[in-house]
């Protein structure tokens, strides 16, 4: 009997029988079989290896097909063959020319709903930002019948509430009272008193540190299609920073975690200006919308009021150290001094000189009584330095004589400095314009020296904004791309990007 016919459908080439059943099977098969299951693959009897007897046989050679014993039989099963190989090859072409087709829908397919995921994107967006346009326009209360129905909304008020006018045809402002001045000058006095006593803290970064710092990350906060930060702020309390970019939404981020606290939109044009306020309670934003937006912090800085008392872009925002109130500058050679709680605006000043092109920066000086405009500016905490920045270069102050004691030109004539930044000791200066340069904060009679130089990594030659992170430990840089880049020390902010 053989066995292994039944189990492999061929003549066994080392052919063993077994002792219990005398059945013949080939004998790698049956070994395998018994190391498995330990019985008969034929009677299901239990077997074992010692069950099995190799059969010894002659050297047997394998008849020749009858159809290899002519030429004609070969050339006839080559043909065959041939026929064979040649119908396989052409079923495989067709499985792949189907294959291709379905995979060429695929793309299509999902070519296709890409594009009514970007459209479906961008009319959500220009809806959100008409609905808050809208939303902003629809007076609080229902006004009288003879009332201006197209008023525009300022401080959550119908602008009707305020729109007198006096012979010159500008709106009359309740102006700077008594009692906000007083306020004023206490908080002046109060500060240059804590001044007087001032101390540069032990936890400053020191300049050898300063000198090492790199690029630690990178972070897109804002859309591609519109790239370019204009601003930006960092709360210190919280180590939170707010941007403003050309894409017209403000950004804050949580600089610790990495990740976006909130996504400020409703202007419609760039946002050039950003500033935290009431302790990071309040974010205002200022556009080229001729707008100026309040946000509250209740989780997603809802707006609070919209200010629209310029009519030309908003360059500048600046908030008071009371934390009362804030000033806007403008393009329309003017700046207006607000109430933060109500945004209420006191007074609206123009420049009549005639010389002006309108405000592009506005800071108030740390102690609060005195007010800066020009291309960029920054007050050293100090009190008594002030750095401005124009088309001829960056100069030094010395406020308490009234003098430019000093001068950088760290650029060609045809590159402007963008940016300048004293940290919030005073001990560094930045600037920034085609890179960025860190400067260690000198008196009037000795040198600053440039301790440090950032390349430009966003490759557009323009560094908008410089801020330094508390106690200088970082420095954030905002660049006409759409990423923030913090500098620092690696082992204080993370691992270094290129």
């Amino acid at each position: 009997l053989n066995g292994d016919r039944t189990v492999s459908g061929e003549v066994p080439e080392e052919p063993v029988v077994s002792k219990s059943s005398g059945l013949l099977f080939e004998k790698r098969l049956i070994e395998r079989h018994i190391s498995d299951y330990g019985k008969c693959p034929i009677t299901g009897e239990p077997l074992t290896m010692d069950d099995i007897v190799p059969v010894k046989t002659g050297k047997i050679v394998k008849p020749r097909p009858v159809q290899a014993a002519s030429i004609p039989g070969m050339l006839g099963m080559f043909q065959i063959e041939w026929d064979g190989l040649m119908l396989s090859n052409f079923a495989l072409e067709q499985q792949l020319h189907t294959a291709r087709q379905e995979l060429s829908h695929a793309l299509y397919q999902h070519d296709a709903a890409c594009r009514v995921i970007a459209r479906l994107k961008k009319e959500r967006d220009e809806a959100r930002v008409l609905l808050a346009q809208a939303e902003r326009q629809i007076p609080m209360s229902v006004a009288a019948p003879n009332a201006v129905t197209d008023a525009a909304l300022s401080n959550g008020k119908r602008a009707a509430d305020n729109d007198e006018l006096d012979p010159n045809g500008k709106r009359i402002r309740p102006g700077i009272s008594s009692s906000i001045i007083s306020e004023l000058t206490d908080c002046n006095t109060v500060l240059s008193q804590q001044r007087k006593k001032r101390q540069i803290p032990s936890t400053l970064a020191p300049v050898d540190a300063v000198e090492r710092y790199t690029q630690l990350t990178v972070n897109p906060l804002h859309r591609t299609n519109k790239p370019g930060i204009l601003s930006l702020d960092i709360l210190y309390s919280k180590d939170i920073i707010a941007t403003a970019g050309a894409d017209s939404n403000a950004v804050v981020f949580d600089r610790p975690s990495g990740q976006v606290v909130s996504t400020l939109s409703g202007h419609s044009k760039k946002v050039t200006s950003v500033k935290f306020a009431a302790e990071g309670e309040l974010v205002v934003t200022g556009s080229a919308d001729k707008q100026v937006l309040g946000g509250s912090e209740d989780g997603n800085y809802e707006c609070r009021h919209v200010l629209k008392d310029h009519t030309a872009e908003v360059q500048a925002v600046t908030v008071h150290a009371t934390n009362n109130y804030f000033v806007t500058a403008s393009l329309d050679n003017t700046w207006c001094f607000y109430e933060l709680a109500s945004g209420l605006c006191l007074t609206q000043v123009e420049d009549t000189s005639g010389s002006s092109e309108g405000y592009t920066s506005a800071a108030f000086h740390p102690d609060g009584l005195i007010l800066g405009t020009v291309t960029a500016i920054s007050f050293s905490e100090n009190g008594y330095f002030l750095a401005t920045a124009a088309q001829d270069g960056v100069k030094l102050w010395d406020l308490r004589r009234l003098k430019n004691f000093r001068t950088f030109a760290p650029y060609d004539e045809n590159t402007p400095t963008q940016s300048v930044e004293f940290d919030h000791s005073g001990s560094y200066l930045a600037l920034g314009g085609s890179d960025i340069r860190v400067y260690q904060v000198a008196n009037v009679k000795s040198e600053w020296n440039c301790i440090k130089t950032f390349p430009d990594l966003s490759g557009t030659g323009k560094a908008t904004c410089i801020k330094f992170g508390p106690d200088a430990k970082y420095i954030a840089v905002g660049s006409m791309d759409r990423n923030l880049r913090i500098f620092g020390l690696p082992e204080d902010g993370g691992a270094s990007e290129s």
